[in-house]
């Protein structure tokens, strides 16, 4: 078992349940599409996995997607959802609703970027990698402050976690991405003033039946 200090917050951090765009891999981004039916039934499988902890507040971002999973949480936890933008999934501008492989096809140089996770593309209209990563650290340090010594979930999106995986492994934003992120598994961190720490990733036992793995 690991000890923490009273001043360590502990995170558990929640990728939304499935949508029909994640099955159809369409970059989703910043759009707000709702969950399909498996999705639901994900959604309801974590909050009965993590009902079995103690949490002090429930964070979403605003998207309907993250808030809709972040529902099926209330029943167990007793608690209010308090969303907020800035956990929102990074904006993707001209490749919002369509596939990477269209984007390759319609926008070949913008392509190239997004396979390069380029550190300032921002895709004409949308985020640089920097900018969203900035903006997801600050929300999450917003959150932490508020909730000091406390046990903190969190439901958001594929990008964010990506970002929070390498702040807590030291893995530089630009290289490809060598991990899985499951929709609806539960991702615990703790910060303790010394930096973001990664404790579990992906337990998604609780995901049997439903299990489907899908990109943004």
């Amino acid at each position: 078992m690991t000890f923490l200090s009273t001043n360590t917050t502990r995170l558990c951090i929640v990728r939304h349940g499935e949508t029909d765009w994640n099955v159809a891999k369409r970059i989703q981004g910043q759009t707000d599409i709702p969950l399909n039916a498996t999705g639901r039934a994900q959604a309801l499988a974590m909050a009965y996995n993590a009902g079995h902890h103690h949490f002090q507040a429930l964070y979403s971002s605003d998207l309907s997607r993250a808030q809709e999973t972040a529902q099926a949480l209330t029943a167990h936890l007793d608690l209010t959802i308090e969303t907020t933008p800035g956990l929102r999934e990074r904006h993707y501008g001209i490749f919002q609703g369509i596939s990477a492989a269209q984007g390759a096809q319609r926008y070949p140089e913008a392509y190239a970027c997004y396979q390069q996770r380029d550190l300032h593309y921002n895709f004409e209209t949308g985020e640089s990698l920097l900018a969203f990563a900035g903006r997801v650290r600050e929300s999450l340090d917003r959150i932490i402050r508020h909730h000091v010594g406390q046990t903190v979930a969190i439901v958001t999106h594929a990008g964010v976690l990506d970002i929070l995986y390498r702040q807590a492994t030291g893995r530089p934003l630009e290289t490809e991405r060598d991990f899985v992120i499951p929709n609806c598994a539960l991702n615990w961190f703790h910060s303790d003033g010394q930096g973001l720490h990664l404790e579990k990733w992906a337990d998604r036992h609780h995901l049997t039946q439903v299990l489907t793995e899908t990109p943004e």
